[in-house]
């Protein structure tokens, strides 16, 4: 039995109607049994092996150059925080920096100046989830006021992807097998695969945290969902 095997990639919107249409009259050309299209999608759990978190510091002066100056000594303690608790520098990217004037607005009364905020985010991985509670409590000993997240990723997730695209595939052979089964039929072919792509969706990143919120931080990895979904069309006789 001769299997024809087509995988069908969509991948943007320039180019892409004259292609399909073309593929989906080949497919109605070459299929002279029952055609059958089956969806299924693959599933498997990871335990998060990354924490991204952003660490900021935020300081407030009378003049733009203390303000600057106390945000770059702030955020110098902080990268030596982070390097001494085994931090490397390619899991250390800056991410932000602001310097912006603040205003009193009096009644009746026009703005007055009365200093300048600086702002100095640094986004950081990291890659030993069960130590990095300590690490934020190291931060905050070191300057850093304001942090964001954590976001926990799988660094690597092209394995658990290809698990679950295999997963995919024999669900939607099996459910094609029983459509085939219960109408008197047999699968004759795969005549056609759509992935529409490996999808993992870590939790949403806490909110700001204030200083005094930020002391004995845990950080519990839990597990994440990785999913991919495809498309497959089968010939039926």
């Amino acid at each position: 039995m001769r299997h024809a095997f087509i995988a069908a990639l969509v991948l943007g919107a320039a180019g892409v109607p004259t292609a399909a249409s073309a593929q989906q009259a080949s497919i109605a050309q070459s299929i002279t049994g029952t055609r059958l299209d089956v969806s299924a999608t693959g599933e498997v759990n990871r335990v998060p092996d990354v924490a991204v978190i952003t660490a900021g510091v935020v300081s407030r002066a009378a003049t733009a150059r203390a303000a600057v100056q106390d945000s770059a000594q702030r955020v110098s303690q902080v990268l030596s925080a982070l390097k001494g608790a085994g931090i490397q520098d390619r899991d250390i990217q800056t991410s932000s920096v602001n310097l912006s004037p603040e205003y009193r607005y009096p009644d009746n009364q026009s703005p007055q100046l009365v200093g300048y905020t600086a702002s100095n985010s640094l986004t950081i991985r990291f890659r030993d989830v069960g130590n990095s509670g300590k690490i934020l409590d190291a931060l905050v000993a070191a300057g850093a006021n304001q942090l964001s997240g954590p976001n926990l990723i799988v660094d690597k997730p092209e394995t658990a992807l290809d698990e679950a695209r295999a997963k995919a595939i024999a669900i939607a052979r099996a459910r094609a097998e029983l459509y085939a089964r219960n109408l008197g039929l047999r699968v004759v072919r795969i005549v056609a695969v759509n992935e529409s792509g490996g999808y993992y969706a870590p939790p949403p990143p806490a909110p700001m945290l204030e200083r005094a919120q930020m002391a004995s931080s845990r950080i519990e990895p839990g597990e994440q969902k990785l999913q991919v979904s495809v498309s497959m069309t089968f010939e039926l006789q």
